[in-house]
C-alpha cells in the first residue's frame, strides 16, 4: 500500500484548464504514475490500469479529500485494460487477461491473479487494450495492427473482439480497426461506439481520427485500405474503394488520438449533457503543430448520429505548446460526477457541476 495523500503540486496545472461555466474540476487522486483505464467496483474503489508503467492500482473512495492507493499488481506487460464485476476485477495485459478474485477485500494483500486467456498476440505496437464488459455480460476488446500501415497476416489483428467472463467463446465482431483504446455503448440505443487513431506520416491533417459505431459481426471500418471513410490509402489500397467499407460515425481532427470515452447518464449536470459523449483526446505525438489535449463533448441526435463536438474541457496544451497533461479515460460515478485519467501528470481528474443559480 502506498501512503495516504493530500492534493499538492500538481494542482497548481488546475488554474490552466478552461471549463464551461459552473463546472469544477480537481485532483481526486494522485501519485498513480501513467494513469490510464479506469473501473469502477461497487463500493467505490476505483481500478486503474497502466502502460509502460506495467502497473495496476486501486485507489480507495475520499474521505476528508484523502485518498488512499494501492498496487494490486506489477511487472505486467502494457496493462492498459480494466474491467469490473461482480467481485472480481479483470486486466488485459497485451496477450493475456487476467481476473483477481474477490479483489475488494484484499487490496492490502490482493490474490495471484488467474489466467482466463492467453492467445492474443504478443506484439507491443497498438498492443495495449481497453477492456469493457458490454450489456450482453460479455468482455470487449480489441486487436490493433502491430505497425503504422501494414496488412497483417494474422486474422487477429485490426478487429474488434469479444469473449465469455470465463475466457471462453472468442468472437471477432468487426475489422478494419487500426488500434482503439476507448469504446462505449449509446444509453438508449444500446449501440457501441469506439474511437480509432488514424495512420501517421500523410501529412499534419490527414487523415482524421474516427469514431465509428459498431451495429452488426463482419464489419469492416476501413483500416489498411481506407482513412477517415474517404481517403484512399496511397500504399494499400490498390483496387478497394473506400465505399467498400463503413464509414466513420464521426470525424475527429487529424492525430488528436482520441482515447477514453463515455456517454453522460447522470443527474447533476445541466439536462443539455444528456447522453453528450464525452471524449478524451489525448493530443498529437508528431504533428509539427501539436493538437488535441483536450476533452470534447459528442452531441448525437436521437438516433444516434453526431451533430457537433464541442471543446468541454481545454488548456493543457498552453499557447506557446507547452503539454501540461494527456487526458486518457473517462468515467462516470454514481453521485454523477466524472473522472478523468491523465497519464502524463498521474492524476485522476474529477468534474463536477454546481448551479450558478441564486
Amino acid at each position: 500500500m502506498l501512503s495516504t495523500h493530500t492534493h499538492a503540486d500538481v494542482t497548481t496545472i488546475l488554474p490552466s484548464l478552461k471549463l464551461p461555466e459552473g463546472f469544477n474540476i480537481s485532483i481526486y487522486a494522485e501519485h498513480l504514475p501513467n494513469a490510464r483505464s479506469m473501473a469502477l467496483a461497487e463500493n467505490g474503489v476505483l481500478f486503474v490500469g497502466t502502460g509502460v508503467e506495467g502497473k495496476i492500482y486501486a485507489v480507495s473512495p475520499p474521505k476528508q479529500g484523502k485518498t488512499q492507493v494501492y498496487t494490486i499488481a506489477q511487472d505486467l506487460t502494457m496493462p492498459n485494460g480494466v474491467a469490473y464485476r461482480d467481485g472480481a476485477l479483470y486486466v488485459a495485459a497485451i496477450n493475456r487477461i487476467l481476473r483477481f478474485d474477490a479483489i475488494t477485500e484484499h487490496l492490502s494483500n490482493p490474490p495471484k491473479p488467474v489466467v482466463i486467456y492467453d492467445q492474443f498476440p504478443a506484439e507491443k505496437h497498438h498492443g495495449w487494450k481497453y477492456l469493457r464488459f458490454g450489456p450482453d455480460g460479455k468482455l470487449y476488446t480489441a486487436v490493433g495492427a502491430p505497425c503504422n500501415i501494414c496488412l497483417p497476416e494474422q486474422d487477429i489483428f485490426t478487429s474488434l473482439v469479444r469473449l465469455n467472463p470465463d475466457g471462453t467463446g472468442l468472437e471477432i465482431l468487426a475489422r478494419g480497426i487500426r488500434n482503439t483504446v476507448g469504446f462505449d455503448w449509446h444509453p438508449t440505443t444500446k449501440r457501441l461506439y469506439f474511437n480509432d487513431n488514424g495512420r501517421d506520416y500523410l501529412g499534419d491533417d490527414k487523415p482524421p481520427d474516427e469514431l465509428n459505431s459498431w451495429s452488426e459481426v463482419g464489419e469492416h471500418f476501413g483500416y489498411p485500405y481506407c482513412h477517415g471513410g474517404t481517403i484512399a490509402d496511397p500504399e494499400l489500397a490498390d483496387k478497394h474503394t473506400c465505399s467498400e467499407f463503413k464509414a466513420p460515425a464521426w470525424r475527429y481532427k487529424a492525430h488528436i488520438a482520441p482515447l477514453g470515452m463515455r456517454f453522460y447518464t447522470g443527474q447533476t449536470f445541466p439536462t443539455q449533457y444528456q447522453h453528450r459523449l464525452f471524449v478524451a483526446q489525448h493530443g498529437s505525438w508528431n504533428r509539427s503543430q501539436p493538437q488535441g489535449y483536450k476533452v470534447v463533448a459528442l452531441k448525437l441526435d436521437n438516433v444516434g448520429n453526431v451533430i457537433t463536438e464541442q471543446d468541454f474541457i481545454t488548456g493543457w496544451l498552453t499557447e506557446n505548446n507547452q503539454v501540461l497533461g494527456r487526458p486518457v479515460d473517462i468515467l462516470e460515478l454514481p453521485s454523477g460526477e466524472l473522472l478523468i485519467s491523465d497519464d502524463k501528470q498521474g492524476v485522476i481528474y474529477s468534474i463536477t457541476y454546481r448551479s450558478q443559480a441564486k
